[in-house]
């Protein structure tokens, strides 16, 4: 016989994962990346369309709406301006008179754009669960013990470091603390020859692929001259004479969309398309670039699509989502661009940001209520405005 009780309503509270996943609590230790649990939220709908046209009319030039070039078309469509991270942190800065800075991007991202608006100015990610992969390979807690073991290793004082602006604020913080700079995928080799001028060795973080690209290809070292340091190891994996030995020390950290691509994807690509040009971001591999015809950032890749001749061929190795948006772009010019790799490769986190959680956004900020602001402390919006300065200063 089944005996059925009836139980007293209960007050439920969503628990902190429950709300991680949607978007409305944050992770202080993590950057959340590719790991991230749950779905992602329904696809949109017409509805969710002309509700964001709707709440963003209703703010007005109170809201600007940043777009990263991975973000997913139907975002992109309510974005002011799009570019890559840094760009779209220095145009937020070029609008004092917003209140609302909404980035549609990852958190590193946000917090960028935190520390170069003004005081008075807030800024909103959509989804806190969106982040950075490659921005979690680097805790400030694992880059303080480096420091350490590069200490007892006594070359600390030889060492600069320069971080890519894909990092946390705590990264780019303890760069500036140590007298480094900040760089973009387009700067690095400026930024290196700067670092080098300062002392004798780098400390490269978090991608040990765009410093290695850009120490081998862009400015001669070899790759005995790059060691990589794994911050899982006891003193990185490596011994005092190797990390006095060279000149690049590598974090061992990558780009999950970009480090997926292999030598195997350029010689197949070559193979079905004749005449194809590869076209690749430096955060690829090593040999990927060095097999590639072209490298270089984000901004680099679409100047040279615009630049390209009628019916040229291309293949891309970055983000799935601009890949397939410059296709769509230049197809009535008869330019051919395909994904470099077969496999459909879309950065997991950086769609976080879907229409769902932008009109949530939106229509919260057109009632007043703000929501997933981004707030960086001042000790540490000091030391990384800092480094982020001494790049800006770069000849």
């Amino acid at each position: 016989m089944r005996v059925v009780t009836t139980a007293q309503p209960l007050d439920v509270q969503p628990t902190p994962l429950a709300l991680l996943l949607l978007g409305r609590e944050a992770d202080p230790k993590s950057e959340r990346g590719v790991e991230c649990p749950g779905d992602l939220p329904a696809p949109s709908d017409p509805d969710l369309v002309e509700r964001a046209r709707a709440a963003k009319a209703k703010l007005g030039d109170k809201v600007f709406v940043l777009g990263h070039h991975y973000q997913r078309d139907e975002v992109i469509e309510f974005a002011d301006v799009t570019g890559d991270s840094f760009k779209l942190a220095r145009d937020a800065a070029a609008r004092p008179d917003a209140e609302y800075i909404v980035f549609c991007g990852v958190h590193f991202m946000a917090e960028s754009a935190d520390i170069l608006t003004g005081d008075d100015q807030q800024v909103i990610l959509p989804d806190l669960a969106a982040g950075c992969s490659m921005a979690d390979m680097a805790t400030a807690e694992q880059v303080a013990e480096c420091w350490d073991v590069l200490t007892e290793a006594g070359i600390a004082e030889q060492v600069v470091p320069v971080s890519y602006m894909n990092s946390s604020a705590d990264i780019k913080a303890f760069t500036g603390k140590h007298g480094g700079t900040i760089c973009t995928s387009s700067n690095a080799k400026r930024a290196l020859d700067w670092a080098f001028e300062q002392g004798e060795k780098v400390l490269f973080l978090p991608d040990q692929h765009l410093g290695r690209n850009t120490a081998v290809r862009d400015m001669g070292m070899t790759l005995d001259d790059c060691v990589v340091y794994n911050p899982h190891k006891p003193n990185g994996g490596l011994t005092a004479e190797e990390l006095r030995a060279a000149k690049m020390i590598l974090w061992r950290g990558h780009c999950s969309v970009h480090g997926r691509f292999s030598l195997d994807s350029v010689n197949d690509v070559r193979a079905r398309i004749p005449d194809v040009n590869v076209l690749v971001h430096p955060e690829c591999k090593h040999e990927v670039v060095a097999a590639a015809d072209y490298v270089g950032s984000t901004e680099y890749i679409i100047k040279a699509l615009e630049a390209a001749p009628r019916g040229s061929k291309w293949a891309i190795g970055t983000e799935l989502n601009l890949v397939r948006r410059l296709a769509n772009r230049f197809a009535a010019e008869d330019k051919e661009i395909v994904f470099l790799d077969k496999t459909v490769c879309f950065c997991s986190t950086m769609n976080r940001i879907d229409l769902p959680h932008l009109v949530w956004a939106l229509e919260s900020l057109a009632v007043g209520k703000v929501v997933n602001r981004i707030e960086v402390d001042q000790e540490t919006e000091s030391f990384a405005k800092l480094a982020l300065e001494r790049m800006l200063a770069l000849p």
